[in-house]
């Protein structure tokens, strides 16, 4: 796959970061809203490699056919998305203070918006790689050379359309499909091994015709050799990055109280004072 070789790992680690600091600001901005901070941080390193190594998608050609699209599956995380597509020029400081404000195209779960580089509105978990595929069958058919990324979480993989969509996706051979499961392993309501255990994910995705790669999701180094390994091999490609849910601060690691939360003012600064000396 072609990728943006040329762009530091150390830029990327600093647009993860400042990615992580928007969401926080955005989350106190939010007041009694709240966010959904545990799976915003965990997909930040994914969403910088994507957005700042990988995707041929800019401000300038949001709207052009050629482009690649971006599907956020995992829609409560979109106050990520927000972000980095504020670091990448999508969106603007005053649009991103708006976040869940009535009237506003930013809420808590992602509205359409092409211009502003959001695919689809999200909402019900598990739809997202339905759409993908969808997208991806247009551009074979049509023999477009855009690529489609689905964000999944790997909670969000207890639907059972992610894999009715995967089956299909293996049998028609869809290699411009990529997924990327944020495999934090928690969820909503605690640890995803006390829910529903998903311990053979690589060999679930396997089955179904994918080519399939692992790689640490904080490492951005190693999601950009991740992304440059993927093949045109009549498979589409599944990335499963692991990553810790709320990654960045001590207040948020591996706490399912953060799946959402409201934050305070001391909460925030002493987080924003770890994220800021990281």
């Amino acid at each position: 796959m072609n990728i943006r070789k040329h762009e530091k790992p150390e830029r990327l680690k600093k647009m993860a970061n400042a990615v992580r600091c928007d969401i926080l600001r955005m989350t106190l901005k939010a007041g009694k809203q709240g966010g959904h901070i545990g799976g915003a941080f965990s997909c930040a390193e994914i969403l910088a490699v994507l957005y700042g190594a990988v995707m041929n998608v800019t401000p300038e050609n949001a709207e052009a056919q050629e482009r690649d699209r971006f599907i956020l599956s995992k829609g409560h995380s979109a106050v990520a998305l927000y972000s980095a597509l504020y670091e990448n020029g999508f969106l603007t400081e005053d649009e991103l203070n708006t976040f869940e404000k009535d009237g506003s195209l930013f809420q808590t779960h992602c509205i359409e918006n092409h211009k502003c580089g959001i695919e689809i509105s999200s909402g019900s978990l598990g739809v997202g790689l339905s759409v993908g595929v969808g997208m991806a069958l247009a551009g074979q058919r049509e023999n477009a050379g855009y690529r489609v990324f689905v964000l999944l979480g790997n909670g969000e993989c207890n639907e059972g359309c992610i894999w009715e969509a995967g089956m299909l996706a293996g049998q028609l051979g869809l290699d411009h499909l990529i997924a990327i499961v944020d495999n934090n392993q928690m969820q909503l309501d605690g640890e995803s091994s006390n829910i529903i255990a998903l311990n053979q994910l690589d060999c679930m995705f396997s089955a179904m015709g994918w080519n399939v790669i692992q790689t640490d999701g904080h490492d951005v180094a190693g999601l950009v050799q991740a992304f440059s390994r993927i093949l045109q091999n009549g498979k589409p490609t599944v990335i499963i990055a692991d990553t810790i849910k709320g990654k960045g601060c001590s207040l948020t690691e591996k706490k399912a109280e953060f799946h959402h939360a409201v934050i305070s003012q001391e909460q925030y600064n002493d987080a924003m004072k770890e994220l800021q000396n990281d």
